[in-house]
């Protein structure tokens, strides 16, 4: 059965220090270009590149998007849960916010969204003795939750983002993967 892929998908991803939360929103847009007209991806840099705050608004659509930034999203993912706070506001009521679980000190006082806490990065160094990863694995939860898009798509994106270099596709493919059957049951 073929999935049906909703006409608009939004999210913001958000976290620190170097290119996983970027990243993760590139995939993302990489994929959605090859099933929407319209795909927007906007990121956005604290003061420093490297270990400041970063984030990125990924839109697409088969029309046409007004603007690549919003101020609230169908979805917010979370890689640093210090940033929790900050970005509970950022969700659309009825929308949904992956959160990294790993330092998490606050709950969500909103009871119009959804909020899924995801051990990202223990599962990552479960994987492969690093946190590298722990953008996928949230991707993929978020990707399994929201069925945003086909998991697939970002398969296939990622054998393409990372074919030079095997053994990093296989990581990066296995982080997906865990992410998507970490919320199976949800």
């Amino acid at each position: 059965m073929k999935q049906k892929l909703p006409t608009r998908g939004e999210v913001i991803i958000t976290g620190l220090g170097g290119a996983g939360a970027l990243t993760a929103g590139t995939l993302l847009a990489e994929a959605a270009s090859s099933k929407y007209k319209n795909v927007t991806w906007f990121p956005s840099y604290a003061i420093s590149k490297r270990g400041g705050l970063c984030e990125c608004t990924v839109i697409f659509s088969n029309d046409e998007i007004a603007s690549p930034l919003l101020s609230q999203a169908d979805g917010v993912i979370v890689a640093e849960a210090a940033q929790f706070k900050d970005f509970e506001g950022r969700v659309r009521p009825g929308g949904t916010m992956i959160v990294e679980k790993t330092g998490l000190e606050s709950k969500a006082e909103r009871k119009d969204i959804r909020v899924i806490e995801v051990q990202a990065i223990e599962t990552a160094i479960s994987l492969s003795g690093t946190s590298r990863g722990a953008n996928l694995v949230l991707l993929g939860a978020f990707v399994g939750v929201t069925q945003i898009i086909s998991p697939e798509l970002i398969k296939q994106q990622l054998k393409e983002a990372f074919a030079s270099n095997e053994k990093v596709l296989k990581g990066n493919l296995e982080a997906f993967d865990q992410g998507l059957n970490l919320v199976k049951k949800l």
